[in-house]
C-alpha cells in the first residue's frame, strides 16, 4: 500500500467509553485536532460505550456511581431512569460539546507493528457492513474494557438448559416461571438476584468462595489501597484482581435484610453441572431451568495480540505510570488494572494522552 491509501494519524483511540473519551480529551486539549491528529474508533452503533449494552431494569440509582468526565459535568440524573439512557445520553453530549469526532461503528481488528520508521503501529478497523480501513500511528491508547470478553468458568459436565451471561441479560420478567441460578460473588450478581426476586422469580445463588460483604466506610483512603492492590498485580504482570475480589460488596442495609431473608445467602460453589441442573460441592443437588454466569470479565484485549503484549504471568506488564505497557513503546491501556473504575480510568486518560504525545514528540524528532 502507498502512504497516501494509508493515512497516518499521531495517536490512535480504541473505545470511546469513559477511559477512551478521557484520552481523547486531554488529546484535544493540548492541540491535536480529532480526524487530523488523531483518530477515536468505537465498536458501538451509538454512544455510551459497555453502558449502551445494560439491561432496562438497571437504573441509575442502582450504580455504584459514574464519575464526570473531565471538562463536562453530567448534572441531575433521574435515579428511575435506565443507566444506559443516562449514559448514553451523556457521552454523547460529551462527544459533541468537545468535538471528538468519534468513528462508530468501526471496530479494531487489529494492532500490528509497522514496517514505517514514521509510525509504530498499523491498526485495521473494520464496519459492520464489511469495509476495512486502515490507519499508521506514533502511538495507540487502548480503552476497550472488558464488556467483549465475558468469563466462564469451566466446570465437569453438561447443562442442558439455558446459559447466559451477564451481557445476554435483558429483563428479569423474562425468566417468570424459571428457576435461575446466578452465579458470581460480584455486585451483577447480587443485582440480578434482587431483580429476578422482585419479578416474582424463583433463584439460587452459587459463589466460588463466601461472600465479601464489607460494611466497612467507602472512603478516599480505602479508595486508594483497593488501586494500589490492584497496582501491584498489573506491574507485576499479573491478571487484574476482579472487582469484587478489590473491593469487596457493600452490605447496605438493603442487602443486609436480603441476607436475613435467606435472599443473598450461597450455597456455596459448584461440583459439576448435570443435565437439569448442578451438584454442589457440599454434595446437594439443585434442578434448575437457567444458569446465570454473573462470573465477571476479562480485559478485551485480542486486537492487540500480534504485538506479544501477554506476559508469562498471564496479565500484561505495566509500566509504574499503570498506562504505558513495558514491552510496547508508545502503546497504552486505560480501563486496564487500577483503571477500571470510571474515576480511575478518567485518570488514565489524561496519563495516557501526555505519554502518547511524549512519545511520538520523540518519534517525530528521530524521522524529523
Amino acid at each position: 500500500m502507498s502512504d497516501v491509501q494509508v493515512p497516518h494519524r499521531r495517536v490512535i483511540v480504541i473505545g470511546a467509553g469513559q477511559a477512551g473519551l478521557s484520552a481523547a480529551h486531554f488529546l484535544a486539549r493540548s492541540g491535536l485536532v480529532a480526524g487530523v491528529d488523531f483518530e477515536v474508533f468505537d465498536a458501538n452503533p451509538t454512544p455510551g460505550g459497555a453502558w449502551s449494552h445494560r439491561w432496562d431494569a438497571l437504573t441509575f440509582g442502582l450504580v455504584n456511581g459514574l464519575h464526570d468526565l473531565p471538562g463536562s459535568s453530567l448534572g441531575p440524573a433521574d435515579p428511575h431512569e435506565s443507566a444506559r439512557e443516562v449514559v448514553k445520553r451523556y457521552y454523547g453530549r460529551y462527544e459533541d460539546e468537545q468535538g471528538l469526532a468519534v468513528e462508530r461503528p468501526w471496530r479494531v481488528r487489529s494492532v500490528t507493528p509497522s514496517a514505517e520508521s514514521s509510525a509504530r503501529f498499523e491498526v485495521t478497523v473494520e464496519h459492520p457492513d464489511g469495509r476495512t480501513r486502515v490507519f499508521r500511528a506514533g502511538a495507540v491508547i487502548s480503552g476497550t474494557g472488558t464488556w467483549d470478553h465475558p468469563y466462564v468458568p469451566w466446570y465437569p459436565g453438561a447443562f442442558g438448559g439455558r446459559q447466559l451471561t451477564t451481557r445476554d441479560f435483558t429483563e428479569p420478567e423474562d425468566f417468570v416461571g424459571k428457576r435461575v441460578l446466578v452465579v458470581g460473588g460480584g455486585i451483577s450478581a447480587v443485582q440480578f438476584l434482587q431483580l429476578l426476586d422482585d419479578a416474582g422469580v424463583s433463584t439460587v445463588w452459587s459463589t466460588r468462595t463466601p461472600p465479601r460483604w464489607h460494611d466497612g466506610p467507602f472512603d478516599p483512603m480505602w479508595g486508594l489501597d483497593v488501586e494500589n492492590r490492584v497496582a501491584a498485580r498489573t506491574r507485576a504482570g499479573l491478571r487484574p484482581l476482579s472487582v469484587v475480589a478489590a473491593t469487596g460488596l457493600r452490605l447496605t442495609p438493603e442487602l443486609r435484610g436480603a441476607v436475613d431473608r435467606g435472599l443473598l445467602v450461597s450455597r456455596g460453589p459448584i461440583e459439576a453441572l448435570t443435565d437439569d441442573g448442578v451438584d454442589f460441592a457440599d454434595g446437594s443437588h439443585e434442578s434448575v431451568d437457567v444458569i446465570l454466569w454473573a462470573t465477571g470479565f476479562r480485559a478485551a484485549l485480542s486486537h492487540l495480540a500480534p504485538l506479544g503484549i501477554r506476559d508469562r504471568a498471564g496479565g500484561v506488564l505495566m509500566a509504574d505510570d499503570d498506562v504505558s505497557v513495558v514491552v510496547a513503546p508508545g502503546l497504552f491501556l486505560v480501563g486496564y488494572g487500577r483503571s477500571a473504575s470510571t474515576l480511575g480510568a478518567t485518570r488514565a486518560g489524561r496519563r495516557a494522552a501526555r505519554a502518547a504525545i511524549a512519545a511520538t514528540e520523540d518519534a517525530m524528532s528521530a524521522t524529523g
